[in-house]
């Protein structure tokens, strides 16, 4: 008997008078010591089947066919086996740890309480079996971060955490739903070597949902492939890989970033350019909240990106990527030379800055959570256009078109809402409200790492194609080696606030010099 088995699973929700299918006749099994990937794009149904698992559904869901751990059927099941189940037996990790953790409890409160709650340890014995827990998934100075908050660690570090609240009672069927997408790849090769180490162990069976097909690839025994709700594919991982049968998985396996973008025009300008910048947020103690020390986030960072010129930026969370480019564009405090168009702009007033606003976009890597659910395609488009006052006699209608079109979106749709668009959409109406300024310089900051591969793709395209079009510098920040690959004319490496190496891509991928490099390329596979 399998410890999970899943047969003729369907999900269908009731919204407005209407139901939509979200997933139709899934059936799959998964054993003691096994790990069973489920693969495919957004919208597919992989998290949907998950979270039926353990009736994890809202009200809405009609859920049929049968889903049955350890024997026991968990459709229709009692409050009392499910509450017994849920976190106990069966442990969900979540792709976005900022909507799973309490934001008013500090990493230790969240930690104790499942312990609490499913093991009934309190106390030190309960601290200790939570410095146990983060020590083992990669928190460095695990007993420092016991008093934070969510808010104040990195996003790689609060996945960290959420893992080790699912391993706290050591389970018997993990299932997690995209658990590396926020890692750095030194990180993710960290988590996965543990969760293959713990299912070992502890004869443990691993349900992945993800769209990486290269973790698959490393860690699954089977593959599930799903498309429109639907199995349309399934067998051991070698056989999948090696010989897929169904169109969809050989569109999926051929979704890899390939190329390089255009070399950079030997007259090109220098956009932007820093010497011996450095971003140091002091520490503040005691009642007088006396200085007692730095967070030294950047460290001697000296850059230059030309026109037509991407700069990747690469390294584990916290080594000071997203803190280098905010800096770049006078968002935060830092000391050193910052010139952008020729010009030295540390020392600007808010007010001096405002004009060259325009010119230094950003994209972020959440393209929901950077788009406000309240205003429509257009005003989330069209708000950059008033607020520099750009082209004001053209319509502003035609303007937001002209970039919905140059960014792959139907114009047709500018008066729907975020929530009415999928995640690559979504990104791209993020990339349109940037390009919709004609900027000379655009921070890109992990802008695909929350795609699916095949959209990672059209993206990466995209990027490369306004580029060429227009000239534009790019800070391009990712973990994703393969897309900063892609996307790159020059490399550089930080690690800790330092920048270990940089230089043209080609060398800096092809023969790294630094320790630090070599590590990342290796964990990247």
């Amino acid at each position: 008997m399998s410890l999970l088995d899943v047969r003729n699973l369907t999900v269908a929700f009731r919204q407005d008078g209407k139901t939509t299918q979200a997933v139709r006749g899934v059936s799959f099994s998964l054993d003691r010591g096994e790990t069973v990937a489920l693969v495919g794009e957004s919208g597919s149904g992989k998290s949907v089947t998950a979270l039926s698992t353990v009736s994890l559904l809202g009200d809405n869901a009609e859920v049929g066919g049968s889903v049955t751990y350890d024997g026991q059927e968990m459709i229709g099941a009692s409050r009392q086996l499910l509450h017994k189940v849920r976190g106990n037996d069966i442990s969900f990790i979540f792709q976005e740890p900022m909507t799973s953790l309490n934001p008013l409890h500090t990493i230790e409160k969240q930690l104790v309480e499942s312990l609490e709650l499913h093991q009934g340890l309190s106390g030190d014995a309960a601290r200790a079996r939570v410095l146990e827990l983060l020590n083992k998934v990669g928190i460095r100075d695990a007993e420092t971060r016991l008093g934070a908050y969510p808010h104040q660690l990195s996003g790689g570090q609060r996945q960290r955490v959420m893992i080790a609240m699912a391993l706290a009672n050591k389970p018997d069927i993990l299932i997690a739903d995209e658990p590396t997408t926020a890692l750095d790849v030194t990180i993710q090769a960290q988590i996965l070597e543990l969760l293959a180490e713990l299912k070992k162990t502890e004869n443990m069976g691993l349900l992945f949902i993800t769209h990486d097909l290269g973790i698959v690839r490393r860690i699954a025994d089977r593959v599930c492939v799903m498309k429109g709700g639907e199995i349309v594919e399934a067998g051991p991982t070698a056989q999948i890989f090696g010989n897929p049968q169904h169109p969809y998985t050989r569109m999926l396996l051929a979704a890899e970033q390939k190329g390089q973008p255009d070399p950079v025009p030997a007259n090109a300008k220098v956009v932007a350019e820093t010497e011996h910048l450095k971003v140091w947020f002091p520490i503040h103690r005691g009642l007088l909240k006396r200085t007692v020390g730095y967070v030294k986030a950047v460290n001697d960072a000296t850059i230059s990106v030309r026109e037509g010129e991407t700069l990747g930026i690469v390294g584990e969370s916290g080594s000071g990527k997203t803190t280098l480019a905010l800096a770049i564009m006078r968002l935060i405090p830092s000391e050193g030379r910052i010139v952008f168009n020729g010009q030295d702009v540390r020392q600007w007033s808010t007010g001096e800055l405002r004009r060259l606003r325009k010119d230094m976009q950003i994209v972020f890597q959440d393209p929901y959570g950077s788009l406000s659910p309240r205003m429509t395609c257009f005003e989330i488009i069209a708000e950059g256009l008033t607020v520099h006052n750009v082209d004001p006699t053209r319509d502003r209608r035609e303007l937001v078109a002209e970039a919905m079109v140059e960014t792959g979106l139907d114009p047709a749709a500018m008066d729907r809402y975020p929530h009415e668009f999928s995640g690559g959409q979504r990104q791209r109406i993020a990339i349109a409200r940037a390009m919709v300024l004609r900027p000379r310089l655009l921070v890109l900051d992990e802008p695909t790492s929350a795609l699916d591969m095949t959209v990672q793709v059209q993206i990466v395209e995209l990027l490369r194609g306004l580029q060429k079009k227009y000239g534009l510098a790019y800070l391009f920040i990712s973990h994703d080696l393969k897309v900063v690959r892609a996307m790159s004319h020059q490399v550089m490496v930080m690690k800790q606030g330092d920048v270990v190496e940089q230089g043209p891509a080609e060398q800096v991928f092809g023969n790294p010099r630094e320790e630090y490099t070599r590590t990342l390329l290796a964990a990247a596979g």
